[in-house]
């Protein structure tokens, strides 16, 4: 997104994919040195915008929840190769929705905040600003990466990604390391009991 847009306060809606195995590993995907914004970095599984299409959009937020499932299919069959069948809607746990910017090369960066129908009375956050929605969802999953979008990927434990942030060679998108700082190693811990807790948050994280 031209940086020119977000400071207009032109944002976009948004949502990030993190998909765990049955051994609790996490799925990583560098992104391809072509993209745009933020390449070569190491992120999350996946992480995109739903487009304005009946199906992926919604007036509240369990609407806009179901919406940005559908976009996250998507997303990971056209990145990754991930067919449908094996995330389905319903396993995609929908956690909170985080307000940031993270600025890329100064022309191209990201700023996601609130979704205005979804999220209508947030009154401290512009009325034009659109969210970043968390979903988790774990499912062992046959996945090949489509070159124009991502140039490797990895499963890692916990341990397995501490250790690549010590590594100075290896970069991160910003907003996954934000969320790994501040909530998912938390969120990791209690993947099979008292994630529920967590499930659902209806108040924006502002980072």
């Amino acid at each position: 997104h031209l940086m020119r847009n977000i400071d207009e306060g032109l944002l976009h809606r948004a949502f990030s994919v993190f998909l765990f195995d049955s051994q609790n590993r996490l799925l990583l995907q560098q992104r391809a040195s072509e993209k745009i914004t933020f390449p070569n970095m190491w992120t999350n599984t996946c992480c995109s915008h739903p487009l304005g299409v009946p199906g992926e959009t919604g007036a509240d937020l369990d609407a806009a929840v179901q919406g940005v499932r559908r976009a996250a299919q998507r997303k990971l069959d056209q990145e990754l190769g991930i067919k449908a069948t094996q995330v389905p809607l319903d396993q995609f746990q929908f956690l909170t929705r985080i307000h940031y910017r993270a600025p890329s090369d100064g022309k191209w960066g990201e700023h996601e905040s609130k979704s205005s129908s979804a999220d209508q009375g947030l009154s401290t956050i512009h009325s034009y600003d659109l969210v970043d929605y968390i979903l988790l969802i774990k499912s062992d999953v046959d996945h090949t990466a489509n070159p124009n979008e991502v140039q490797d990927t990895r499963y890692v434990s916990q341990g397995d990604l501490r250790q690549m942030f010590k590594d100075d060679s290896l970069q991160f998108t910003p907003w996954f390391k934000l969320i790994c700082n501040t909530m998912l190693f938390e969120w990791w811990d209690h993947l099979d009991q008292g994630l529920d807790k967590y499930r659902g948050e209806a108040e924006i994280r502002r980072m």
